[in-house]
Order: C-alpha cells, then sequence, then structure tokens
C-alpha cells in the first residue's frame, strides 16, 4: 500500500490527532494552521508544515493541493473560515475534500459549497458511546448503514464447548460472526466453522442493531 498524501487544515485538538495518527500509519502530512505557535509545536514531528492563512486562495495555491490524496479541513470554532476554505480547495482542484462539522445544518452548507466528505467527530463518539452504555454487553460498535453495525458482545452461556456452526447465528439469530476475541488467543478473525468456544470468548458480529441487542440482553455482565 502505497503511501497517502495528506494535507490537514487546522491544528485544534481533531486537527492534532488526525495529523499524528495519519503520520504514523506511514503518510506523508503536511499541516498549516495561521496560529504559529500551533504549528511551531508540531513542526519537529513533520517535514512539511506552514503557516498561513488559508482563507486565502494565493496560499492554497502555494500548498499544491492538486497533488494531495486528501485534503482535512479540521477547523472547528471558525466555521465561516471552514467554509472558504473547503470551497476554495475545491475551486483549485483538490481531488477530496474532507471537512468537519458539527451541527447538521454546518454538513449541509459543506456538502453544497463541494466538500467530497463532512465528518462529525463528536457526534460519531456520542453515538457510540451510547450504543454501547445501552447495552451492558456492547463492547464495541462501528455503523455501517442506517440498518446494520459491527458490534463486538461476549457470548451467550448457551455457545460454551460448541462449534459455530452448532450454534448456527445466522439462522437462529440473523448475524454474522466476523472475528472471535479471547484472552489467550486475541482475535481470530473469519474463524472456521468447526471454531470451539470458550467461557470468555467475544465476537465481533455484523448485523441489524435489534438483532445484536436480542442477543446481547441474553447474558447478564
Amino acid at each position: 500500500m502505497r503511501a497517502k498524501s495528506v494535507l490537514v487544515i487546522g491544528l485544534g485538538r481533531f486537527g492534532r490527532h488526525l495529523a499524528n495518527k495519519m503520520r504514523e500509519l506511514g503518510n506523508d502530512v503536511m499541516i498549516v494552521d495561521k496560529d504559529e505557535k500551533l504549528v511551531n509545536e508540531l513542526a519537529p514531528q513533520f517535514t512539511d508544515s506552514h503557516i498561513g492563512d488559508c482563507t486565502s486562495e494565493a496560499v492554497i495555491r502555494s500548498l499544491g493541493v492538486k497533488q494531495m490524496d486528501y485534503c482535512f479541513v479540521s477547523i472547528g470554532e471558525d466555521f465561516q473560515s471552514s467554509l472558504v476554505i473547503t470551497s476554495i480547495l475545491k475551486r483549485v482542484g483538490a481531488k477530496y475534500v474532507v471537512a468537519k462539522a458539527n451541527q447538521d445544518i454546518q454538513a449541509q452548507l459543506l456538502t453544497q459549497i463541494g466538500a467530497d466528505e463532512v465528518i462529525y467527530p463528536e457526534k460519531e463518539i456520542a453515538e457510540k458511546l451510547a450504543i454501547r452504555y445501552n447495552s451492558n454487553n456492547i463492547f464495541d460498535y462501528i455503523q455501517l448503514t442506517a440498518d446494520y453495525s459491527i458490534y463486538e458482545i461476549p457470548i451467550m452461556g448457551s455457545w460454551e464447548g460448541k462449534t459455530i456452526i452448532e450454534v448456527d447465528v445466522r439462522k437462529k439469530h440473523h448475524i454474522n460472526i466476523i472475528a472471535v476475541k479471547s484472552e489467550k488467543k486475541g482475535l481470530n478473525p473469519m474463524p472456521g466453522a468447526d471454531y470451539v468456544f470458550q467461557k470468555d470468548d467475544h465476537v465481533v458480529v455484523m448485523g441489524k442493531s435489534s438483532d445484536v441487542f436480542k442477543v446481547a440482553g441474553k447474558r447478564k455482565r
């Protein structure tokens, strides 16, 4: 997998975390902010850092955004600047622009002016926490569509000592097992039908929330 060229505009908490993670994953990351102090704090960790006001088209053009695989607009507080920057990026030929929003109306406006994708970090975290703590036995959660998600749940007591094919969760519970997690062996992706469940196993399953909650709710934590 080749390294991606990534531009991160805005070095607030979200922008810093994003830039650092993208760098850790082996990508070529350029960081930009108009706050000199923020840029100088992070500059030693990045080979390409710039101080500049990206609401200026001249500044945006100087960054070579046409060559970037992804441009992230991670400005949270100044939404007007986020709109202007997103618009300029698309106008000068940025391939793919991902913009941060805090409200639905912001997302609508960013989409209208050309953002290829809009993300809601706070909303996504809140929803994930709500799902996790709504049921005592939801340990992790990734939403795929409005109807389907991936969940980590403990196995039901009746599954212990049985194989995946014997439990037959697809037929009985309308969910699909995509991995098994155990304390001793860690993660076992795509386990075979002959895998035998152990007492403290967790399963990573895909299915409708209502179906998964029924399974998770049958075992007390």
